[in-house]
């Protein structure tokens, strides 16, 4: 991946070439943002111009040793650390993570673990992970300027891995960078934060979004407008509405039957629709929860009349027209709090056949303001 490959943000890219340019490489940097913006995308091209021999203005040379080895992926001081599953280490997976990547830039967690078949697993860094970057980073460089270490949703980390991590970069040696690259920077340590350069990397720029929608999959403009409005500048999100993958129709489907439970107060339904929930895997159970945490705030902004503000293919917009009502300001915070929490408590292992029947029952509730 080169920074040419990575889709919009031309003024990151341009600070972090001049960084390069100035001898300014920090020992730690964190790349935050949102799923799908291309935060990973923006590491790798970064670690590989601060490894090129022959750095052009703009971009790594594409030619010189180190630039064909990155191109594989398998340049021996670049390392990754990723979520796996089956308490194994990232190298037991780093075949896969290399194919993963070399076939998507834009992905998201779930993508992956569904690649690795694990979608019903809870992807994680283990606590092991930390001897294999120690051992590592104890390695002298092999024949670039920097070791490199990407550390790929280091919210993911076991806290002993995690503290072990924030001893190596308290001291990292000259030629080690770490590069961090998060979702959700509010779960990841303090003291590694306050270690660490952060770069916020925004949602891609819509024109940008729209050009390589048209350009990747051949849409007409229109419908490329419509699908990065909807996306709301992440672009794993494009190539989700774009594919139309079966987790959307099928949460769709969920909601409607979680809603029209809850609406009917039908006790049967609802046992059915929470039951039905609890057995698809914790992962698909978190995203479900989050999917129905975007309908939520659609459906109220819908009632403002504010179209521009509101991002829903024809299907929810469709049903939105009938639901968007029972949706309003008395019971939407409370909405926003329980299906939280819900998210939280399946993060932590609870029973999701209790977690999703209590879940569908304050919703019948809620439902009646």
């Amino acid at each position: 991946m080169y920074f040419r490959d990575v889709i919009g943000l031309i003024d990151v890219k341009e600070r972090l070439i001049d960084s390069v340019k100035r001898g300014l490489v920090p020992h730690a940097r964190i790349f935050s943002g949102q799923e799908g913006v291309g935060k990973l995308p923006l590491a790798i091209a970064y670690a590989r111009y601060l490894n090129c021999s022959d750095r052009g203005e703009d971009d790594a040379c594409g030619r010189c040793p180190s630039c064909q080895k990155f191109d594989k992926l398998i340049h021996p001081d670049l390392h990754f650390v990723f979520p796996v599953v089956k308490s194994k280490t990232s190298d037991d997976y780093l075949s896969e993570w290399r194919n993963f990547l070399n076939q998507n830039a834009y992905f998201n967690f779930n993508n992956w673990l569904s690649y690795i078949n694990a979608e019903n697993a809870q992807g994680t860094i283990y606590a092991k992970e930390s001897d294999e970057i120690i051992r590592k980073l104890n390695l002298k460089v092999y024949e670039a300027a920097y070791k490199v270490m990407i550390v790929w949703l280091p919210e993911k980390m076991h806290p002993v891995c995690a503290n072990k991590l924030l001893k190596l970069i308290e001291e990292p040696s000259d030629d080690t960078v770490f590069l961090l690259v998060s979702e959700d920077l509010e779960n990841v340590l303090p003291t590694i934060q306050s270690r660490c350069q952060l770069t916020h990397i925004r949602s891609i720029e819509y024109p940008e979004m729209v050009a390589s929608i048209c350009s990747i999959y051949g849409l007409d403009v229109n419908a490329a407008k419509s699908i990065a409005h909807i996306a709301n500048g992440s672009f794993s999100a494009a190539v989700g509405i774009i594919q139309y993958s079966e987790n959307g129709e099928y949460f769709f489907k969920l909601f409607k039957e979680m809603m029209r439970a809850s609406v009917s107060r039908n006790i049967k339904a609802i046992k059915l629709v929470a039951n039905e929930i609890a057995g698809i895997g914790r992962e698909m159970q978190k995203s479900y929860l989050l999917y129905c945490l975007r309908l939520f705030r659609e459906y109220f902004i819908s009632n403002l009349n504010r179209k521009e503000m509101v991002y829903l293919n024809t299907e929810e917009g469709e049903f939105g027209e009938r639901f968007a009502p029972f949706i309003n300001e008395k019971n939407i915070q409370t909405f926003d709090d329980e299906f939280q929490l819900a998210h939280r408590q399946i993060e932590q292992n609870g029973n999701p056949k209790i977690i999703f029947l209590d879940l569908c029952l304050k919703s019948t509730m809620l439902l009646k303001k």
